[in-house]
């Protein structure tokens, strides 16, 4: 990094030459100003008040996501439940588990609530570890950097599945939601440290970071007053996409049965218990699966949308 003598201040710099920063407020404008991100967002909000306002709706509707109701099932069909599409009903807004009678949509709601739970914890954890290793690593750099860099490449290389897959089978009787959220953490970092690293080395050769240190602002200062305001979008997008990328695997480990396991609400399960049911039931599988497609594709149309408003050079992906 070359220092601007001291005899010849840098001249200011244009606003065009900074990183292009917008305010929560112009995002969630720019969000909603796209129909597409408007509507996936808005679903979004509407299945993170359900979940987070899990017990008062199962209230209103009298179900919980743990009772088994027999009187809902036709013991002529094998447990199928009574009625159409699955026992839709307006007792059962969803219909019933076969066989149980449990109602789908309180387990619906209690397995929206165990998923954003486990990506959101983990993502939190996930951009803090990353986001300052790779500012570390790429503002630092040299030796640390080197250590810090080796470290990213191990964990990438890693088979990540593999390891979940044996970590939570060799330890069955651990808190699934926190062993899910540790093991997502580990493996989730290196990903984003890697995009900060490369940003905040690009970002300390900048003119206008140079001129903070020829001015003698500390290096602490120069990282939180130059560095990570300028990282603010790309880690919110950053955010924005590994979320669904969460839940989509907490899903995943669920149905192969060593990710949230019953009686607790998961997705993942409930499509996993579905697959024998599909020909005689196939609402469901359906609804289960509906539900984590479209939060999952909501996640990655808002995260696309960031992107494009931080970053118009990109054209989304």
């Amino acid at each position: 990094m070359t220092t601007p003598s001291a005899t010849a201040p840098p001249e200011p710099l244009d606003a065009a030459e900074r990183p292009r920063k917008l305010g929560l407020l112009s995002l969630l404008r720019g969000v909603v100003g796209s129909w597409g991100a408007a509507l996936a967002l808005g679903y979004l909000v509407v299945i993170a008040l359900l979940a987070i306002f899990a017990p008062l709706v199962t209230a209103i509707t009298g179900n919980d996501p743990y009772s088994f109701n027999n009187a809902a099932l036709d013991p002529n069909l094998g447990g199928l439940p009574k009625g159409a599409l699955g026992g839709i009903s307006a007792e059962h807004w969803l219909g019933v588990e076969p066989q149980n009678g449990r109602d789908i949509f309180a387990r619906i709601v209690y397995g929206a609530r165990s998923s954003f739970l486990i990506a959101l914890s983990a993502t939190a954890i996930t951009v803090v570890l990353g986001t300052t290793l790779g500012m570390i690593a790429g503002f630092v750099g040299g030796k640390v950097d080197t250590v810090i860099s080796r470290l990213m490449d191990l964990l990438l290389a890693f088979p990540s599945l593999i390891f979940m897959i044996a970590l939570i089978s060799a330890l069955p009787d651990v808190n699934r939601h926190l062993m899910l959220i540790i093991v997502l953490s580990l493996f989730g970092w290196p990903y984003i440290a890697r995009v900060i690293r490369g940003q905040t080395m690009s970002l300390a050769r900048r003119e206008f970071t140079e001129a903070a240190i020829a001015s003698g602002a500390s290096r602490t200062r120069v990282v939180f007053s130059e560095i990570l305001p300028n990282l603010a979008g790309t880690i919110i997008v950053l955010a924005t996409l590994a979320v669904p990328g969460y839940i989509g695997t907490e899903a995943g480990l669920s149905f192969l049965g060593i990710g949230l396991v019953a009686p607790a609400p998961s997705w993942g399960q409930m499509i996993w218990s579905a697959v024998s049911w599909f020909t005689q039931d196939p609402m469901y599988f359906i609804i289960p699966g509906a539900f984590l497609t479209l939060t999952v594709l909501s996640f990655m149309v808002v995260g696309d949308r960031l992107q494009l408003l931080i970053d118009p050079r990109s054209g989304g992906r």
